[in-house]
């Protein structure tokens, strides 16, 4: 199995494809974009494996996530970063910060725009500010199957002229439709160099934060608009055992009673739930059996607590 965070490796930087002979490429491209655009849904699709979670919540993405691909004698990685949007708390503002920090550091920028929504407020904000900066960028259309050619062509014209872009592709995260010829593209455009990571690495992230962010995306699917924004999961304890399998135990964090007592649920069904989905997804993320054991706790107002930050890989003072 293709491991997903970083280890020790005897293993030399690859400089040259051993397939073709030819010199390596290696860099980063930041995926960006208005919260929803389906940056996590496309990270997954360019890495052929899920690691970013996918919910219909704006603003799932708290972080940075670092997803890795091998296209040809390339290296790329991608970086998902949060929605950026009009923040106005504390966590908001370090979301966005943490999405520009993203771009500002990525040798390629890709912006994906929902085209069934278009151009929204949001997404005007970030033109606004590609506009800004020296270096190019590269459009995304997404969600091209959601579109009417006609709708397409015009939004794509539309973008276009506004002379922020070297290149335009049409794409769908979902079905993958132009998903290849944006990847081959990067692959082409990255400097030379020696590849940063071994090549059956997917990720930077730590197993046990992509455990906490599985448990995260099943709190969300299951309990939709039930539970406010304001929850988080971190993995507490990871013990490999001798059989092959992991225990893992794993705090959701709520700000009110009455949150604990929607994510428990009569009897505790809900939290079981939960906990079942969960499992069977890790067990299938980590080709190994999983025993998961979730606790639910209050942290009134963790939004402001600068641990919770750290633990998030987020600036507290933005």
């Amino acid at each position: 199995m293709p491991r997903l965070s970083s280890g020790q490796s005897s293993t030399q930087p690859k400089t040259v494809d051993e397939d073709q002979a030819t010199p390596t490429r290696c860099g980063h491209v930041a995926l960006i974009g208005a919260p929803n655009a389906g940056k996590s849904t496309l990270l997954n699709r360019l890495v052929g494996r899920k690691l970013a979670i996918v919910t219909p919540k704006p603003q799932t993405t708290r972080t940075r996530l670092l997803g890795i691909a091998i296209e040809g004698p390339a290296q790329i990685i991608y970086v998902d970063t949060p929605g950026i949007f009009a923040p106005r708390r504390r966590l908001d503002r370090a979301m966005v910060a943490a999405a520009w920090s993203g771009a500002e550091d990525a040798e390629q920028t890709v912006l994906l725009v929902d085209a069934a929504r278009g151009v929204d407020r949001d997404t005007r904000r970030i033109l606004d500010r590609l506009g800004e900066r020296d270096q190019g960028s590269i459009l995304a259309l997404n969600k091209i199957d959601l579109v009417r050619r006609d709708s397409l062509l015009t939004l794509a014209d539309t973008l276009s002229r506004e002379g922020r872009f070297d290149l335009v592709f049409m794409i769908s995260g979902r079905t993958g439709d132009g998903v290849n010829d944006l990847k081959r593209h990067l692959a082409a455009v990255l400097p030379q160099g020696p590849w940063l990571f071994p090549e059956d690495q997917l990720s930077d992230m730590p197993e046990r934060v992509i455990a906490a962010e599985v448990t995260r995306e099943q709190v969300f699917l299951q309990l939709r608009d039930e539970l406010p924004y304001g929850s988080a999961v971190e993995t507490e304890q990871w013990q490999d055992k001798r059989d092959g399998s992991a225990r893992i135990e794993q705090v959701i964090f709520v700000q009110r009673p009455s949150q604990r007592a929607i994510i428990l649920g009569e009897g505790g069904q809900r939290i079981r739930a939960i906990g079942a989905r969960a499992r069977a997804q890790l067990e299938h993320l980590l080709d190994r059996r999983v025993h998961l054991f979730l606790f639910v706790k209050v942290r009134e107002n963790w939004v402001e607590d600068r641990e919770r930050y750290a633990a998030l890989g987020l600036e507290y003072d933005v």
